[in-house]
């Protein structure tokens, strides 16, 4: 599909979906506890289909309640499941240390580039700790899993993802009792880990956290009920829209959240956005285009739109550490450049860092590398162009946001997806 989109300035009110990221914390901590948990106010995406399917097929029963979700608690884990991870890095991530921790006989697969992510890192850990690993085929996918995982101090890095270091958590705690995790080299992404601790706190786990790492002391995961808040890794592209020349209100958002895609806040008033709170809305419009440098390392999924905005911005701006973009659904750091040439934009590309000179996007032909915040992005991008703009793989946005296009379409945006 393609989303063929006219210039026009976007202005209004818009309610960001539920956080992804916590919805995977707390539909996963629901699974592992004892009891029934509610879910509240879940927004739908293929990837949280896919964390749905994961706990179900390992014993976990869901019912749906509105946009709440009943979840009761795993009381017999399954001998053997197959779990469909769609393209949910995320799901992968977290349920391989979890099948291991339950000593279900697991097979994993995926879709599109999942297939081809890296997960050498947790199958070496795990193999470590009396788990086999085994790859069926020349891609990282299928992967089959069996043992049980027991307590046990584990070495990781902290460098090529927290999601690994998300799954241990998820793992251990079920486990219930005294473990540690070391963390050996700094941790990006850290903002993800903190929420990680924070909600399995809220089902009773005791976690500490440490110089080097973490502590998991003796507790057990007892069912509770949560509201899932807002995602701020979707609202970075609504104050993109506002930083290009809107006048954005955005609704759903929690002021002194732990996701550390909040910090797009702070970066779009250093590139000059006059931002402020109201009522707990968030009130954004255009002030200056400041070039800035912005350092990817804890924020890679929203710089995408970032990185859209300094496309527009009159003068130098670098993003660096941010090779962690290469290994998302796109290589994110080409998928981003490339975009960007198209828009007539000078970009220089290297390993982990992009230099752009910012000037007037042109509108073009722009491939979506069928990954959802390459097309947000661009779309985002697309309504302040000089010219028009035709997006491919516009259905990618069903990954996270399914209704992007909509809310799009409802702050004024001039949008056709065909």
């Amino acid at each position: 599909m393609n989303a063929i989109i006219i210039p026009k300035r976007l202005s209004g009110d818009v309610t960001v979906p539920s956080s992804k990221s916590a919805s995977h914390r707390a539909i996963i901590c629901a699974a592992l506890a004892k009891g029934k948990s509610r879910i509240k106010g879940v927004s739908l995406s293929d990837d949280i289909l896919a964390t749905l399917g994961a706990i179900k097929a390992l014993g976990a029963t869901v019912e749906v309640d509105g946009d709440d979700y009943i979840i009761t608690g795993i009381t017999e884990p399954k001998k053997s499941a197959n779990i469909d991870c769609g393209e949910s890095g995320s799901t992968l991530r977290f349920f391989i240390p979890i099948a291991a921790a339950l000593g279900v006989n697991a097979v994993f697969d995926g879709h599109g580039r999942l297939v081809e992510r890296p997960l050498s890192t947790i199958t070496n850990l795990l193999g470590e700790h009396g788990i086999t690993c085994r790859f069926t085929s020349n891609v990282n996918l299928p992967l089959e899993i069996s043992g049980k995982l027991n307590e046990d101090r584990f070495v990781i890095g902290g460098s090529v993802s927290s999601q690994y270091i998300t799954g241990l958590l998820f793992a251990l705690a079920y486990i219930g009792k005294e473990a540690e995790i070391v963390i050996s080299s700094p941790l990006e992404s850290a903002g993800y880990v903190d929420m990680t601790v924070d909600t399995l706190s809220q089902f009773g786990a005791k976690i500490e956290k440490t110089e080097c790492g973490y502590l998991i002391h003796p507790s057990v995961l007892t069912a509770t009920d949560i509201t899932v808040e807002g995602d701020w890794s979707q609202a970075a592209f609504f104050l993109a829209a506002a930083a290009l020349g809107g006048e954005i209100r955005i609704h759903g958002l929690n002021k002194n959240s732990l996701q550390g895609d909040r910090d797009c806040e702070r970066i779009f008033r250093e590139i000059g956005t006059k931002i402020e709170w109201k009522d707990g809305v968030l009130h954004a419009e255009k002030g200056e285009l400041l070039p800035v440098s912005i350092d990817a390392s804890q924020i890679p999924d929203i710089i995408p739109p970032i990185a859209a905005v300094l496309g527009q911005c009159d003068g130098r701006s670098t993003i660096s550490n941010a090779y962690r973009l290469r290994i998302k659904e796109s290589d994110r750091l080409s998928a981003i450049a490339r975009g960007l040439v198209v828009n007539e934009i000078s970009v220089v590309e290297g390993r982990d860092i992009l230099v752009i000179d910012g000037n007037r996007l042109k509108g073009g032909n722009i491939d979506g590398f069928a990954d959802h915040r390459i097309v947000m992005a661009f779309s985002i991008a697309a309504a302040y162009a000089e010219n028009v703009s035709i997006i491919s793989c516009a259905e990618a946005v069903n990954k996270s946001y399914p209704k992007f296009f909509e809310d799009f379409a409802s702050i004024g945006g001039a949008v056709n997806v065909i």
